[in-house]
């Protein structure tokens, strides 16, 4: 079958899901049959679990391992990345393929179209494009907590505790905040109890909170913050955004409004099928499945997306439908510790020991890349 003749199967995103799905229809698709394009505005998959300790230490040299190029990703070669921003997606009959116009101006044509573009952060963990830059904002990051006497970090999810652990364990004597506008840190997917142990574990390694306030973000070079409520941090010179990931959907929004959420997240079946769109897919972060967004989630969207990729190149109906997984977290406190919480039988929640153990030691960083070709 000539070039010409061949259908592409187009992945937009290089993150977890979008890297794996790639991965895995190149072992499962002939390469006579079809192109499989990744497209992704970075030249590597960045191991984001890794972010809150890539960007405060050095120790390690994470970034030379949490930074996985593409060059080992496709099963035999089978499969191109593509190193440019996504601009648009256009589709004139749903159903019968359509293009991606990229930032560069060039147009790709598409059978199946898979989007997994992820979420985006404010912060530390915005990175950006070039691996030069890349690495540049890693070492800014790390100057900038280095200098800081007092870090306060807005946002007591997991990214601020995590972010609040990693400059404990490497300045001990750092005095960090964290200013979380709800009663209590995370939010009500999980149980008080694990809430209130993720408080005491973080408050006997010195971390401070503020509980029930907001802090705005001030101009970099401030020095002394005041809370929505009042609370003045005379000595805060470094604030950090922990909150408000959105999802990387803002190309989408001349491709069928209908297909996104007021938030951004894109509407699919069981399937992982955009709705109203057939040959259209989306997993991983973007999707407004009613879950977590976890790295454990979207990989196991990645099997039913690509059975049902195939299904739909071969004329057939979807095979697989996504049923969900129980709610699980673990949140880690440095490389030594943290707390969990696994909602299944009773709700099982874990300390400092298994934390270690099951990701603070090492992130998952091998198993990543080994996903991933190396």
């Amino acid at each position: 079958m000539s070039e010409k003749t061949k259908k592409n199967v187009v992945i937009l995103g290089g993150g977890w899901t979008g890297t794996l799905i790639a991965r895995d229809l190149s072992g499962k698709l002939s390469p006579s049959e079809y192109n499989i394009i990744l497209v992704n505005d970075r030249p590597f998959f960045i191991h984001l679990i890794a972010g809150a300790r890539l960007t405060v230490t050095s120790e390690g040299r994470l970034e030379d391992q949490v930074l996985v190029p593409f060059d080992r990703l496709f099963h035999n070669g089978n499969g191109t990345a593509k190193i440019d921003k996504v601009a648009s997606v256009v589709e004139e009959v749903p159903g019968k393929g359509g293009e991606v116009v990229l930032r560069s101006g060039e147009r790709i044509p598409y059978a199946v179209l898979v989007l997994a573009t992820g979420n985006s952060w404010a912060g530390p963990i915005d990175f950006p494009e070039s691996d030069a830059d890349v690495r540049a904002h890693i070492n800014s990051w790390r100057n900038k907590y280095e200098k800081a006497n007092h870090v306060v970090i807005v946002g007591g999810g997991p990214l601020g505790l995590e972010t609040a652990g990693e400059v404990k364990e490497t300045w001990p004597h750092k005095k960090v905040t964290v200013v979380h506008h709800r009663e209590q840190l995370v939010n009500d997917t999980w149980p008080d109890k694990f809430r209130q142990d993720v408080e005491r574990r973080w408050r006997l390694r010195g971390v401070e909170f503020i509980l029930g306030d907001k802090l705005d973000i001030p101009p970099e070079g401030t020095t002394g913050v005041t809370t929505h409520k009042g609370r003045h941090i005379p000595d805060a010179d470094l604030v950090i955004p922990a909150f408000g990931s959105r999802p990387n959907t803002g190309f989408l929004k001349n491709f069928d409004e209908d297909v996104l959420t007021p938030y951004g997240n894109v509407r699919v079946n069981d399937n992982l099928e955009v709705i109203g769109h057939p040959g259209v897919f989306a997993a991983g972060d973007i999707t407004d499945r009613k879950e977590t967004k976890q790295a454990s989630k979207a990989h196991r969207h990645v099997p039913v997306v690509v059975a049902n990729v195939i299904s739909y190149l071969q004329g057939e109906p979807p095979k697989r439908a996504y049923k969900g997984l129980p709610e699980s977290i673990v949140i880690t406190l440095g490389s030594n510790g943290g707390a969990g919480y696994f909602d299944i039988l009773w709700g099982i929640m874990i300390g400092d020991w298994l934390s270690k153990w099951l990701v603070a030691r090492n992130l998952g960083i091998r198993k990543s890349r080994a996903f991933r070709g190396y």
